[in-house]
C-alpha cells in the first residue's frame, strides 16, 4: 500500500497504455490531464485536479513522435512545478536521443546530455528511467536518476519460453553490447558469442557484412541481445551470419523495439523464430506474428511505490521479477 503523501500518476500522449497498466499495479487512478495541440502546433496542457504538496510521477516514453514527446514531458513538469507539487519524477521507459551521447565525429551534438539539462529546468526532481544506450548517461545529471533493467526480465522469459535454451548461446551483434550479454550468459550458465560488423576493401560502397568473432553456435539455440531496435539492418545481417554458421533457432531479445524503419515482412521472413521486445514503446501498429512483448509496468510501478516510500529499488536489479511472477505480463500487443 502507498502511504504518505498522496502519489499522483500523470501521462503523456506517448504510451497511455503503459501508463494505465502501471496504475493498475499501483491501484492508484491516472490524473486527469489533458494534453493537445494548437493549431499552430504548439502543445497545451491542463491538469484537471490539485497535485499541491503531492509526490507526481509523470511516465512518458520516446516513442516514435519523440520531440512532440519530449515537449510534453517538460511542459507537463514544468505545469507541475507551477502547481506546487512537492517532487516532480520523470518516468521515462525509453530515453530520448540516448545514442547521442557522445561526441563521436567533430562537431556532433551531446544531445543526451542537452535533454537532461532540459528535464531538470523544467523542474524534474528525479528520473527514472529503464535500460539506457549508455549508463554514463546517468552522470548527465545533477538529481538523482535511476536506471532500470529489463535483463531479470529477459532471464525469466528464456528460461519460461524458449525450448532448449539449456543448449544455447547468448549473442551480441556488436562488441558495445559485450557486456551486457556477458551479464546474462553467466547468469544463465551459458556461453556467449560476439558477431563482428565489417566491410569490404572498397569501404561504403561494399554492403555490410557480419563474421562470428567469438563462439560457436552451430547446432545450438542462438539467443541474440540487444538494448534497441531501429531500423532492422543489425538485426538481419545477425540473424543471417547465425542461420549460416549453423544455429539450430535463433531467438531476439531486444529492451526498445523502435522499429521506425523496419519493414515487418521482413522480419516474416527472416529465419527467426521470435522477435521479444519490452513495452517500452507501444507495439500497437506493428502486425507481427514473431513480435512478443515483455510487460514492464510490474518493475515500473514496483520502482515508483519504492521511491514514493523511500525505499531501496535495489531489488529490482536482482531476482524480483522472477520471483514475483512477472511473466504473466507477456503479450502480443495490447
Amino acid at each position: 500500500m502507498l502511504h504518505g503523501n498522496t502519489i499522483r500518476l500523470l501521462a503523456g500522449n506517448s504510451h497511455p497504455e503503459l501508463a494505465q497498466a502501471v496504475a493498475d499495479r499501483l491501484n492508484v487512478t491516472l490524473t486527469p490531464c489533458t494534453v493537445k495541440k494548437f493549431s499552430n502546433g504548439e502543445i497545451n496542457v491542463k491538469i484537471s485536479e490539485s497535485i499541491r504538496d503531492e509526490d507526481v510521477f509523470i511516465i512518458q516514453s520516446g516513442s516514435s513522435d519523440v520531440n512532440d514527446n519530449l515537449m510534453e514531458l517538460l511542459i507537463l513538469a514544468s505545469a507541475c512545478k507551477g502547481a506546487s507539487a512537492r517532487r516532480v519524477t520523470a518516468v521515462i521507459p525509453c530515453y530520448p536521443y540516448a545514442r547521442m551521447d557522445k561526441k563521436d565525429k567533430s562537431r556532433a551534438p551531446i544531445t543526451a546530455k542537452l535533454v537532461a539539462n532540459m528535464l531538470t529546468v523544467a523542474g524534474c526532481d528525479h528520473v527514472i528511467t529503464m535500460d539506457l544506450h549508455a549508463s554514463q548517461i546517468q552522470g548527465f545529471f545533477d538529481i538523482p536518476v535511476d536506471n532500470l533493467y529489463s535483463e531479470p526480465l529477459m532471464i525469466s522469459y528464456i528460461k519460461q519460453n524458449i525450448e532448449g535454451w539449456r543448449n544455447g548461446i547468448v549473442v551480441s551483434p556488436d562488441a558495445g553490447g559485450a557486456k551486457r550479454v556477458t551479464a546474462i550468459a553467466d547468469k544463465l550458465g551459458l556461453d556467449f558469442a560476439l558477431i563482428h560488423k565489417k566491410r569490404g576493401v572498397r569501404g561504403g560502397e561494399a554492403p555490410e557484412q557480419m563474421e562470428l568473432l567469438v563462439g560457436d553456435v552451430r547446432d545450438k539455440v542462438a539467443i541474440l541481445v540487444d538494448d534497441m531496435i531501429d531500423t532492422g539492418r543489425t538485426l538481419s545481417l545477425a540473424v543471417r551470419t547465425l542461420h549460416e554458421n549453423g544455429a539450430k533457432a535463433i531467438y531476439a531479445l531486444i529492451s526498445h523495439g523502435l522499429l521506425s524503419e523496419v519493414n515487418m515482412n521482413m522480419i516474416e521472413t527472416l529465419p527467426l523464430a521470435r522477435l521479444i521486445v519490452t513495452n517500452s514503446i507501444p507495439q500497437s501498429r506493428h502486425d507481427c506474428s514473431k513480435l512478443v512483448q515483455i510487460d514492464t509496468s510490474p518493475t515500473i510501478a514496483e520502482s515508483i511505490r519504492r521511491t514514493h516510500n523511500g525505499e531501496s529499488i535495489s531489488l529490482l536489479f536482482g531476482d524480483w521479477p522472477q520471483t514475483m511472477g512477472h511473466m504473466n505480463g507477456l503479450y502480443n500487443g495490447y
